[in-house]
């Protein structure tokens, strides 16, 4: 990943001096899919391929992807794509659109209480913690991390841990994605396009963001933190949870 020096002046405990930063560089990519021009993403260079072959799936253009090449700033897709999106897209980022609507995730995938909290040790980068300008995603499967991805963008660091299990024909539902963002519903449904059956994420979710994942079966848990964690949905994927009733976003006892 690419970062600058910049120069500040920091104010700290009543005292003003001048510091160098290292700041991280955001970049414009242009994507192709299967030749044709289909948007810019805003991202961090660094993990291209795992970024456009996750994007695709992870937005309902694909389930799967053939290939993907990158030279410079051009990041292009072959993959199978649903007739309605073999077109040039004006949005740029990665929100806005779908082509299929999702569908409810299907697995068998389980975790331990040991293994959330493993994970969401493993979402907090030294980069993070250098530069507080970077999210970061991780992959997992049965306990084990498989990938980790930054990104200036929450959604790309998701795209490429999830491009990682695709280009290496991993199952998604099989893994377990952990992510320092929030994840509100547009998040979740690209989880449910890819058919990532668990996410942990160290922030939270929004009413809207709960009640996709409880449509979609995901098992969503939310400020993951030092020895603590939130269950909203699916609880009953959690091992040795000792409490399994319903959960989700309630508003007199109905789900929002």
């Amino acid at each position: 990943m690419n970062l600058v020096k910049v120069t500040g002046i920091q104010v700290r405990d009543g005292g003003v001096s001048t510091i160098d930063d290292r700041v991280v560089c955001e970049e414009r990519f242009s994507l192709f899919i299967n030749d044709t021009r289909f948007l810019e993403l805003v991202a961090s260079r660094n993990d291209l391929a795992e970024l456009g072959a996750g994007f695709v799936v992870c937005q309902g253009l694909s389930r799967t992807v053939d290939s993907v090449t990158v030279k410079g700033n051009e990041i292009r897709v072959f993959a199978p794509v649903e007739q309605s999106c073999d077109r040039e897209m004006e949005t740029t980022g990665s929100l806005g659109f779908l082509c299929r609507p999702p569908e409810r995730v299907v697995s068998r995938c389980s975790i331990s209480t040991p293994q959330v909290h493993a994970i969401t040790k493993e979402i907090v980068t030294d980069l993070w913690k250098e530069t507080g300008g970077v999210h970061c995603s991780v992959i997992a499967r049965d306990g084990e991390i498989l990938a980790k991805a930054s990104d200036v963008g929450r959604h790309n660091t998701v795209d490429k841990v999830v491009g990682y299990a695709v280009l290496h024909g991993i199952d998604p539902g099989e893994c377990v994605v952990g992510c320092t963002g929030r994840q509100p519903r547009d998040m979740v449904v690209k989880y449910a396009n890819a058919g990532i059956p668990v996410i942990i994420s160290r922030a939270a979710s929004t009413n809207r963001g709960i009640a996709a994942a409880e449509d979609f079966g995901i098992t969503l848990i939310c400020f993951s933190r030092n020895d603590r964690f939130t269950v909203y949905t699916h609880p009953e994927r959690i091992r040795d949870l000792p409490i399994k009733e319903r959960a989700g976003a309630t508003d007199s006892g109905k789900t929002l």
